[in-house]
């Protein structure tokens, strides 16, 4: 039951009552606007999100040589002007790419058969104007470039050619398995060049026979 207000006099008021009903009535149609304006800030986000997503794509090829699954991916895109101009001021920027091996298995929960870790991290130096690039393979240095080249820079971030990631030990003959590939890039500071926190992601199938 609703508040009920008199006045000292004994005579019945709504005054009150009729002033905040007006009041809001004129803040409900502010906050429905607000409301509106928020949820269109939110949708160009999202579309803007996903533009970002479309313009960066990873290519994924396995091969079985010899004793072991070899891994090539190229990512397009992925050298943002986001992560020229930090690369350019001397922030130390890296580039991460998870790979999974998995064994394919229809009907099923296809099983994880081994990991590793890809991690390129470039440093420029403005003063010879050179880029020191190293390539980590599961924490350990792989190899390392000296080089005043920015399209050897790029090649280096954003390609892997035939690296013997995993042991053809670990496969089952006639078993079908694919290769997935997560990219993620990041100054050391920690902070997220790609809007939605990590890049594209890729796999490939094959089949190893024996």
């Amino acid at each position: 039951m609703p508040d009920v207000c008199y006045s000292h006099r004994g005579t019945f008021s709504m005054r009150p009552v009729f002033a905040q009903l007006e009041t809001t009535a004129r803040r409900k149609p502010q906050v429905a606007s607000l409301q509106i304006a928020l949820c269109v800030i939110a949708l160009v986000g999202a579309i803007a999100t996903l533009r970002a997503q479309t313009n960066q794509t990873l290519r994924v090829v396995p091969l079985v040589k010899d004793d072991h699954v070899l891994v090539s991916f190229e990512l397009t895109g992925g050298l943002t002007d986001e992560v020229r101009d930090a690369i350019r001021s001397g922030l130390k920027t890296t580039f991460t790419y998870a790979v999974e091996l998995r064994l394919d298995v229809p009907a099923w929960v296809d099983r994880t058969i081994a990991t590793a870790s890809v991690a390129t991290s470039v440093t420029y130096d403005n003063l010879t104007r050179t880029h020191e690039v190293v390539r980590m393979l599961d924490g350990r240095v792989e190899q390392a470039l000296s080089t005043q080249d920015e399209g050897k820079v790029r090649e280096w971030m954003t390609n892997l050619t035939r690296f013997p990631l995993f042991s053809t030990s670990l496969l089952e003959p006639n078993r079908d398995y694919y290769i997935r590939v997560s990219a993620t890039a990041r100054p050391s500071n920690g902070s997220v060049f790609w809007p939605f926190g990590s890049g594209p992601s890729a796999q490939s199938k094959f089949t190893f026979i024996r």
